[in-house]
This record gives C-alpha cells, sequence and structure tokens, in this order.
C-alpha cells in the first residue's frame, strides 16, 4: 500500500529534482478531495518524457524497480536522445508502486500520450492544471474534470464509484453519459 506519508515523500523527491508529476487515479482523486477516502495500492502520475531517464534514476537510488512495462509502452526518444519507456511500474521491497505515463506538451501547452500510437486524445492545459493536498503538502495533479472523464471507456470497479460521486459533490460536475448509465445500474 501506498500511505499518504510515501505520496508526500515522493511529491517532494520528484520536486527536489524539478520533475514534474501530476498525480491521477485514486490519490490523485484524494488530493483533490484533501483527504484520503480509502487505501490504494499505487501512486499513479502523468509525467513528461523528458523527466523519465531522471525519474527512473532516482527511483532505483530509492529502491524501486521495474514491476512491468505497460502493454501501450512505446519507447520514444528524449531532448538529450536517451531511449526510454513510456508506459511503466515500478515497485520497491515492499510493495510500494509507482504506475507512470508520459507526454509531451506542445506549444499550446496540451499534454499528447507519448504511449498513444492514435494521437487524437490529449490532456488540455485545463485536465494539467488540477491542485490537491495530500495532507498539510500541496501537490499537482490532474482537475476533478479530467478525473472524471478518464473513469470511462470501461466498467467502474466499485471501489471507484464514491471516487466519482465525491468529485461529483466537491466540485458539482456532472457525470459523463457512460458513468450516469453505470450509476443508475448500480443503485447509487
Amino acid at each position: 500500500m501506498v500511505s499518504p506519508e510515501d505520496v508526500v515523500s515522493l511529491c517532494e523527491l520528484f520536486s527536489s529534482h524539478a520533475i514534474q508529476v501530476w498525480l491521477t487515479g485514486g490519490w490523485g482523486i484524494d488530493a483533490l478531495l484533501g483527504l484520503q477516502t480509502r487505501p490504494h495500492h499505487d501512486l499513479d502520475g502523468i509525467m513528461l518524457v523528458d523527466d523519465v531517464a531522471r525519474l527512473l534514476e532516482i527511483m532505483v537510488h530509492r529502491g524501486y524497480d521495474y514491476k512491468e512495462l505497460w502493454s501501450e509502452n512505446l519507447w520514444t526518444v528524449d531532448a538529450i536522445g536517451t531511449r526510454t519507456e513510456t508506459a511503466f511500474f515500478l515497485r520497491d521491497a515492499d510493495g510500494r508502486e509507482f504506475d507512470a505515463h508520459a507526454i509531451r506538451l506542445d506549444e499550446q501547452g496540451n499534454g499528447i500520450p507519448a504511449w498513444e500510437k492514435d494521437e487524437g486524445y490529449i490532456f488540455t492545459p485545463q485536465y494539467l492544471s488540477g491542485e490537491g493536498m495530500v495532507g498539510d503538502h500541496p501537490v499537482r495533479c490532474m482537475s476533478a474534470e479530467y478525473q472524471m472523464v478518464s473513469h470511462t471507456g470501461y466498467s467502474l470497479p466499485d471501489k471507484q464509484v464514491p471516487d466519482l460521486e465525491r468529485l461529483h459533490e466537491k466540485y458539482g460536475l456532472s457525470y459523463p453519459d457512460e458513468i450516469s448509465r453505470q450509476l443508475g445500474s448500480t443503485g447509487s
């Protein structure tokens, strides 16, 4: 499990090395809510391709190693010519996991997924503008709007339904039609 202290420690580590990471997934939602609502087995992050090699180096020194490359991983070359992965999972000896996906920023500040073959999806500057709190520590995260939209395209696991309900309540966000149908069928 990844504790709030683990999240803060990693965010401080990334920041001290000028590595931008936007929290997403369960911890990203909890950061937006300002409190931990359930246990999280990993920390999900979106990061810049040009930061991957440095992040991997510091994470190895921190005791993390590869758990796996995601099937959507595409190898690419960063700004200094290093061949790097774009979608991977790291784990330390205590079972803490960090799940990373890399993006490139275009001239308008949109995040373009480096792991995607279909270049139709973008992380808008609004999606990249989230700010949250883990304990007393401010963190960068994906926006509440992004979190709502990113939970479409699959059947929501039961543990994610309350996450979206909390975002809906705090931010007044409408559910995408697909989520509304799923929530209607679960009785929520």
